[in-house]
């Protein structure tokens, strides 16, 4: 992919709209940067965002902004993570700078705390979007030990309320464990 102004460009101005009219955080954004990157623009295939969905999860910090500064690197290299950390940051930082000053007067407008309210449904449909389309993902994997492995860490948290650390942990390493044994003894 050459490197030029065209392509900074378009980095940030796809990161910075989808920063501005994403409400819900990390996992509201990380399905539009796929539907941007992976289906519009095709810059990035499938497996490989899930790969930087993952590794951006584990990584300590915002994982919208760890989310765009994989892609962007993937994208533009260094330069390319920056322009994209910039346009996910800046569209929060102008809205709470906003909000913040007029907080008072905001909170008390009976619209906003409907309107708000009424995200919380939107935000909780894409969410139930990235589980489905992450899940269909596993399963067409040709190891269907995937599949317990995401059934077990779904039981780890639910029902045994494990620290999310420990079960990202975990599964890194039962990942690590599946393919140096899937690498010893082909699958047939």
């Amino acid at each position: 992919m050459e490197r030029n102004f065209t392509l900074y460009r378009k980095l940030f101005t796809s990161t910075f709209y989808l920063s501005a009219f994403t409400f819900g955080g990390g996992y509201v954004i990380v399905p539009l940067m796929r539907k941007e990157f992976v289906e519009k623009l095709k810059w990035i295939d499938e497996k490989e965002m899930m790969d930087m969905v993952a590794i951006a999860q584990s990584s300590p910090g915002a994982l919208a902004v760890n989310a765009s500064v994989i892609i962007g690197y993937r994208c533009g290299g260094v330069l390319g993570a920056l322009v994209t950390v910039f346009g996910t940051i800046l569209p929060p930082l102008i809205i709470l700078s906003v909000i913040s000053y007029f907080y008072e007067a905001f909170v008390s407008i009976k619209w906003i705390q409907i309107m708000l309210f009424g995200m919380q449904a939107g935000v909780a449909a894409v969410i139930c979007d990235v589980v489905w389309t992450m899940a269909k993902e596993v399963a067409s994997q040709p190891q269907k030990i995937y599949i317990a492995v995401m059934l077990i860490a779904f039981f780890a948290n639910v029902v045994l309320h494990l620290h999310l650390l420990i079960i990202i942990i975990g599964c890194g390493i039962l990942g690590f464990l599946i393919e140096r044994y899937a690498k010893r003894r082909p699958i047939q």
